[in-house]
């Protein structure tokens, strides 16, 4: 085999190797895989085409087509922003949103919108909505009705973004965080309502005191009439005769003559 026959016979393997690879690589592009949970949205050419690829393995046109990936399980997005409620304070509120994308509209969301759907569209939605509900109510209120809120801002924004396929399920109000003059202003509330109770409490304590002490004397009263009375049924002139006796020394009482003498009787009985 001559120098030119060898060289024949390696530029033939080369080419052999050369569209073997081609194949390989045009094979490997003739087909797209979409993960689990998600839906693929098919571009051609720069063109968005409607309908989207389920999850599993697809054909497509190599190097015509690209396939763009939407995630359609629950997604979560926290939000952080600033509004002011019905008394004009300002609050800040962490929220935290659960969201998902229509399965059927992730073609229509990424052509009209584009991949950055969140930032786009979510979050403000969640910026006006809140503004909104929190300006009906007070500072104070905001915080004991968070169960409120949470549901009004899901209805919110459920009306906002339903049309174009994304849909809420869950908002969580991670925190309301408020100025430092106004939760001065709730620690001095709360300090006088204790000491309201506190004085409240004491006076009720007192008042009650005052009508078991009156009750106790009223009871005693009672008691001790009962016994007089008791006591003056039982004294009758027999009684008090004996009674008389009972305490009697035995000695005749003394009287006084009208010349200013002393006269005792039982003296004088004795003389006669």
């Amino acid at each position: 085999m001559n120098i030119q026959e060898k060289n024949f016979k390696a530029k033939k393997i080369v080419i052999i190797a050369v569209l073997v690879i081609a194949v390989i690589f045009i094979a490997i592009n003739s087909f797209t895989v979409v993960s689990a949970g998600h839906t693929g949205v098919v571009v051609t050419l720069g063109s968005v085409n409607e309908g989207v690829l389920q999850e599993g393995m697809h054909a497509k046109i190599p190097f015509v087509q690209n396939v763009v990936e939407i995630d359609n399980r629950i997604r979560k997005l926290e939000v952080n922003t600033e509004a002011f409620s019905k008394d004009l304070q300002s609050v800040n509120t962490a929220l935290a949103i659960n969201y998902r994308v229509d399965t059927s509209k992730s073609y229509s969301i990424y052509k009209n919108i584009g991949a950055d759907y969140e930032d786009v569209l979510v979050v403000p939605a969640v910026n006006e909505v809140l503004k909104a509900i929190t300006a009906t109510y007070t500072a104070e209120e905001s915080v004991t009705n968070r169960a409120l809120i949470s549901e009004g801002l899901i209805q919110g924004l459920n009306d906002k973004l339903n049309d174009i396929g994304l849909y809420i399920t869950d908002v969580n109000i991670i925190d309301f965080d408020f100025s430092e003059a106004f939760i001065t202003a709730i620690e001095e509330k709360q300090v006088a309502q204790q000491k309201l109770l506190k004085a409240e409490t004491e006076k009720d304590t007192a008042i009650t005191n005052a009508k078991a002490e009156a009750e106790a004397t009223k009871v005693k009263a009672e008691a001790e009439a009962k016994a007089n009375k008791t006591i003056s049924a039982s004294l009758t002139d027999k009684v008090i005769e004996n009674k008389k006796i009972e305490k009697w020394n035995g000695e005749l009482p003394k009287v006084s003559g009208s010349n200013g003498t002393i006269i005792d009787i039982g003296s004088t009985d004795k003389q006669d």
